[in-house]
C-alpha cells in the first residue's frame, strides 16, 4: 500500500478545508530509571518557512509552514494568528503561543478548529504533524528522543517567525500530543502550561499492566499508523516482542523511556502548569496511570475525569461545537499564560463526571476522593478452565467507552448466564440505600494453578433485581514461575472510576482467565482455583 503523501495540491485542498471549518461552515463552533534524553539546545531555528503567502491571505491568519528538524527531517504545520487589535499582547505585540503536535495517526489540520478559536482569543498557534505520520518526514518514534527534540524545534521556529512571546509557551495536544505536551513539560523549560487530554503518562503501564499485554489496544494502534505513518525499525521490534510474548524486558525498557512519569522530577523542577483530562474507559490509556500522575506532581495542576473512551470526549471540539474539555483546557492556559482569570477560569484540583447519572464533583485532591473503604468478603472456591471465555468481558476498543459516555451503558451482562465453569461469580448481598464507589478497589485472593504461569480478569458489575449486569470496573493481572497445586496470594487492582450503585442493586466480583482485550497467559486446558476474596471498594 503507498504511503501517503502530501503534496502542494493536497496543501493547497487543506488549506480550502482548514477554512471551511475554522470559519465553522455547518458546524458551528512508581518511578522508573531515567533514561537518556539529552536536555535540548535552544538556539533559534534558521530553517525557512516555505508557508504560502497567498494562502495565508486568504485565510486571514492561518497559513501552512515547513518546519525543519535538526536531523532535516520537515514537519508539516499550520500557523493561526490573532486577528488585528485581539487584546492579550504584550508591549512589544507579541502573543502567548500553544504548540499542538497532532495525534496518533492525524496530521496538522487535525486542530483546524481549535486553531482558530485559540488564534481568536489571542494566542499565536503552531500545530503540527507528528514525524513519520502523513507528509511529515522520518519515521514514527513514537514520543521517543526525537519526537521530544522536535518539540522545542517547533517552539524555536515560532518565535523565530511568528508574534509568539518567549515567556508565554504553552503546549495542547490530543492522545500521542497529550504523551507529547507532558515531555515538553520536562524537556523544555520554556513552556510554562500544558494539557494533556486523552493522553498518557506511563506508555509501559498502557501496553503491559498487570503484567498483562493490551494486545488489542496494541493491534488498534498499529493499523492506524500502518495506514497513515512509516515505522521506524524500534518501533516494529517492539510490537513483534508485544505480539510474540518474547523479550519483554526490552518492550518495557522501550515504552519507559516514552513516559512522562519517569521524568516526573524534571517536570516538577520546570514548573509548567498541568491540566490533565482523561476517559473512565479510556481503552488505551486506563484513568489509573493518569491518578498516580496527578498524586506526584507538585505543580499547579487539574485533573478532570469524564465517561468516555479514548479521545471520545474531545471529538466534538474537533469539530468547532463548545467542548467542555477544550473550553477548560483553553481556561488553564489563559491563567497561566495571561496571567488573569478567563472566561473558563478553574481552580486546582480534581473533577469527576459521576456514572451514570453525570453528575459533578469537585475535590482538593484524588486523595479525597474516596473518603472511607466498604469491605466485601467471599467465603467460597471455585476451580475454573483456563483460557476459556465466560461471557464477561471489558469491552470493545473505541466503542464500549463511547456507548458509556453518550448512552449511559457501559459493557452488560447477565450474570445468572454467565458460565461458571470458566469463571468464579461472587455476587454481595443488596444495598439498601445503594453505594458511592469513587476510586480504585482492590482485591485479594489465592490462587491455585495446574501451570507455571497465568492471567486472572477481574470484573465489577452493578447488579439489578433482573441479573444484569453493568460493568463498573475490571483490570487484569498475570503471573509465572507458580508451582502447580500450591497457592499464592494474589492482589487486583481494578482501574478507578466514580460510580452510583443504585439502592436495591448488588455487586457481582466475577474472575476469569480469557478477555478479548488482553494477550492472557493461562494455557487452555490448565485449572485455575480461586479461593476466598476480599473487595476493598474506596466510597463515598
Amino acid at each position: 500500500m503507498a504511503r501517503p503523501r502530501r503534496t502542494g495540491g493536497h496543501r493547497t485542498a487543506s488549506a480550502v478545508l482548514a477554512l471551511a471549518l475554522g470559519l465553522g461552515v455547518g458546524l458551528g463552533t512508581g518511578a522508573v530509571a531515567q533514561p537518556a534524553f539529552a536536555a535540548p539546545e535552544f538556539a533559534a531555528a534558521s530553517a525557512p518557512s516555505t508557508e504560502s503567502p497567498a494562502a495565508a491571505s486568504a485565510l486571514g491568519g492561518f497559513r501552512l509552514a515547513d518546519i525543519t528538524a535538526a536531523d532535516g527531517v520537515v514537519l508539516k504545520a499550520d500557523v493561526f494568528t490573532p486577528p488585528a487589535g485581539t487584546p492579550g499582547a504584550d508591549a512589544r505585540g507579541r502573543y502567548p503561543v500553544v504548540v499542538q503536535p497532532a495525534s496518533w495517526g492525524q496530521n496538522d489540520l487535525e486542530y483546524v478548529a481549535q486553531g482558530h478559536k485559540f488564534a481568536a482569543a489571542g494566542y499565536v498557534v503552531v500545530t503540527y504533524t507528528v514525524r513519520g505520520f502523513w507528509g511529515s518526514g522520518g519515521e514514527v518514534d513514537v514520543a521517543g528522543p526525537k519526537d521530544v527534540a522536535d518539540i522545542s524545534t517547533v517552539i524555536d521556529w515560532a518565535l523565530a517567525h511568528t508574534a509568539a512571546d518567549p515567556d508565554r509557551v504553552g503546549m495542547i495536544g490530543l492522545s500521542l500530543g497529550g504523551g507529547l505536551t507532558l515531555l515538553g513539560a520536562a524537556f523544555d523549560p520554556r513552556i510554562k502550561a500544558v494539557a494533556s487530554l486523552s493522553g498518557w503518562a506511563d506508555l509501559t503501564d498502557a501496553l503491559y499492566s498487570g503484567q498483562t499485554r493490551h494486545t488489542s489496544a496494541a493491534t488498534r494502534l498499529a493499523t492506524i499508523e500502518g495506514l497513515t505513518g512509516r515505522k521506524s525499525p524500534e518501533f516494529a521490534t517492539a510490537l513483534d516482542d508485544l505480539f510474540g510474548d518474547h523479550d519483554l524486558p526490552e518492550v518495557v525498557k522501550w515504552a519507559d523511556v516514552r513516559s512522562p512519569a519517569g521524568y516526573l522530577d524534571r517536570i516538577n523542577a520546570n514548573g509548567a502548569a498541568v491540566y490533565l483530562a482523561n476517559g473512565w474507559s479510556d481503552s488505551f490509556f486506563n484513568p489509573g496511570q493518569m491518578t498516580d500522575f496527578y498524586q506526584r506532581l507538585t505543580v499547579p495542576k487539574r485533573l478532570e475525569l469524564r465517561p468516555g473512551d479514548h479521545a471520545s470526549q474531545e471529538f466534538t471540539g474537533l469539530l468547532g461545537f463548545s467542548n467542555a474539555t477544550w473550553d477548560n483546557a483553553r481556561g488553564w492556559l489563559d491563567r497561566y499564560l495571561k496571567g488573569a482569570p478567563g472566561a473558563n477560569d478553574l481552580p486546582q484540583g480534581v473533577d469527576l463526571e459521576v456514572r451514570p447519572g453525570g453528575g459533578h464533583e469537585a475535590y482538593p485532591d484524588w486523595r479525597s476522593v474516596g473518603s472511607r473503604a466498604e469491605r466485601v468478603t467471599f467465603g467460597d472456591t471455585a476451580t475454573v478452565r483456563g483460557d476459556e471465555p465466560s461471557g464477561a468481558g471489558g469491552g470493545t476498543v473505541l466503542l464500549s467507552g463511547l456507548i458509556d459516555q453518550w448512552l449511559h451503558q457501559p459493557p452488560t451482562v447477565l450474570v445468572p448466564l454467565l458460565d461458571r465453569s470458566a469463571a468464579a461469580v461472587r455476587q454481595s448481598e443488596p444495598y439498601r440505600q445503594g453505594l458511592a464507589v469513587r476510586g480504585a478497589a482492590r482485591l485479594h485472593t489465592t490462587v491455585t494453578t495446574s501451570a507455571p504461569q497465568g492471567t486472572a480478569i477481574a470484573y465489577l458489575y452493578d447488579v439489578d433485581a433482573l441479573g444484569v449486569g453493568r460493568l463498573i470496573a475490571h483490570a487484569p493481572q498475570s503471573w509465572s514461575g507458580r508451582a502447580a497445586g500450591q497457592p499464592f496470594p494474589l492482589d487486583v487492582t481494578l482501574f478507578p472510576t466514580a460510580y452510583d450503585l443504585p439502592a436495591g442493586h448488588r455487586l457481582a466480583l466475577v474472575l476469569g482467565t480469557h478477555d478479548g482485550l488482553y494477550g492472557g497467559e493461562t494455557p487452555k486446558g490448565a485449572t485455575v482455583t480461586f479461593g476466598p476474596a476480599e473487595l476493598s471498594l474506596p466510597v463515598r
